[in-house]
């Protein structure tokens, strides 16, 4: 692993384009990696530490002291400096001004300017921002529902996009190149452009509010057929001649010797469908109207209210919703390189 992070264009010597590009990868991980760590840290963090101007990294939450004839542990302050410095409990704070009670005189509130006071806190992670929201919303089924658009529209994606493409690449009929140029001018066209009529056609199968709305509509991907296309003019003809002299039939060719010739091609556009998938808003948005058909990202919009937006809550099921992904990346990343330097895409 040493060798590999501190190898050189030129062995035993580093010039200035070892340089640039070790400073230019260390950036780019940094503008990645920085605010998923935040998210990661802050994940853990009461509400008020969210919040909290300066922001802090770690998950800090404020220590409590407990006051006689209080219901509830008060946030705990040091008041005073040097030997006067006693612990004091926090009532409220309105303004610049600040109510207090000593522990040892219960009965004596103290009103302070809220700059003599110090909060005291401690490193304490809210594992609760984790199990709450399984309790008081449907997450289960919020996941449930996200796992099932996914592997339903991956697999669909694959299939489909792979017929295509083999049709493409494999089959020489008049017209094939204008098809192929028809399908990748549709990238072009943004979700915008055609959300409308797309609609209305799920409407017309009568599959809104209905998860298959939102899987049929996204199998058909102009990207998952180039990728594939161009995999699949690699693979010689002559193995599908040999086929054809065996009496195979053009499934059978398909099903047993393109789709395992192409699977690095296949990794790759399953990972990009997985995160489409996965990551997918505007048009669940679109599709689905009743709670108990919201994928994971509708779901996370529940813990925004008219007046309030509970982060913490956000931020946790955010990295609950982070990991499938990232999972699975971990697993098929090495078929991207292959798969991507395989079908043409330079």
């Amino acid at each position: 692993m040493l060798a590999f992070l501190t190898r050189t264009r030129t062995k035993g010597r580093m010039d200035i384009t070892d340089i640039l590009s070790y400073l230019w990868l260390i950036l780019g991980t940094l503008v990645i990696a920085i605010p998923i760590g935040w998210a990661l840290l802050s994940s853990f963090k009461p509400p008020a530490e969210i919040n909290s101007f300066p922001p802090t990294l770690l998950p800090y939450a404020a220590e409590t002291v407990t006051v006689e004839g209080q219901d509830v542990p008060l946030p705990a302050y040091i008041m005073g400096e040097g030997e006067a410095a006693r612990v004091v409990g926090l009532v409220r704070r309105i303004g610049l001004k600040a109510t207090v009670i000593d522990p040892a005189q219960p009965d004596t509130r103290l009103s302070v300017p809220a700059e003599a006071l110090r909060k005291q806190t401690e490193i304490a992670p809210q594992w609760s921002n984790y199990t709450e929201p399984l309790e008081r919303f449907a997450f289960a089924t919020y996941l449930h529902n996200s796992v099932f658009v996914t592997v339903v529209a991956t697999v669909l994606t694959l299939l489909l996009n792979s017929m295509a493409a083999f049709a493409l690449s494999k089959y020489r009929f008049r017209g094939s190149t204008t098809i192929f140029v028809l399908i990748l001018s549709t990238l072009m066209l943004p979700l915008s452009v055609i959300m409308v009529p797309a609609f209305m056609v799920i409407v017309g199968l009568n599959l809104a509010d209905n998860l298959w709305g939102v899987i049929l509509s996204t199998v058909a991907t102009p990207t998952g057929v180039f990728l594939l296309r161009q995999y699949m003019l690699t693979i010689p003809d002559d193995l599908i001649e040999a086929a054809r002299v065996d009496a195979a039939s053009e499934f059978r060719i398909y099903w047993k010797i393109i789709l395992p010739l192409s699977a690095p091609a296949l990794a790759v556009l399953a990972i990009f469908s997985v995160i489409w998938r996965w990551n997918d808003f505007l048009w669940p948005l679109i599709v689905l109207s009743s709670p108990k058909n919201y994928t994971l990202q509708l779901g996370l919009n529940a813990f925004q209210g008219q007046f309030t937006v509970e982060w913490h809550y956000i931020l946790a099921m955010t990295v609950v919703a982070l990991l499938p992904v990232t999972i699975i990346f971990l697993f098929l990343q090495k078929y991207v390189t292959e798969g991507v330097a395989n079908s043409g895409v330079k």
